[in-house]
């Protein structure tokens, strides 16, 4: 993705931004709504299986996960060029290894299921 990012390949353009913040916040929202439905004894059905369904499902969001370094590269590469103060590189470090250990963990997720099917 960096590479992609660098090579111009990929912008984080207004556009872009607003679609993967939707499509990160849709995906937070799935996770929280199956995370109240285990307290009832009940889930989403299909996304946490291992069929097509759940694996197609998987990969769309480790897309979107990867997607996600593209606003944090950005983030960094826009600081540095206004000069941003000291402490926001805890902010752009922070956010960037966030998205690392989500897309580590959805990758494990997706791997999960396919040693399933």
């Amino acid at each position: 993705m960096l590479v992609a990012y660098r090579a111009g390949w990929i912008r984080a353009t207004a556009k872009f931004r607003a679609g993967i913040l939707i499509a990160t916040g849709a995906v937070a929202l799935t996770y929280l709504v199956s995370f109240v439905l285990s307290f009832f004894g009940t889930t989403i059905p299909m996304i946490h299986e291992g069929g097509t369904v759940g694996i197609i499902f998987s990969v769309v969001v480790v897309g979107i996960a990867a997607l996600n370094l593209i606003l944090d590269f950005d983030l960094v590469e826009e600081g540095a060029a206004q000069g941003a103060p000291k402490y926001m590189e805890w902010y752009a470090s922070f956010g960037l290894l966030v998205t690392l250990v989500w897309l580590y963990l959805e990758i494990l997720r997706l791997l999960s299921k396919l040693s399933r099917n």
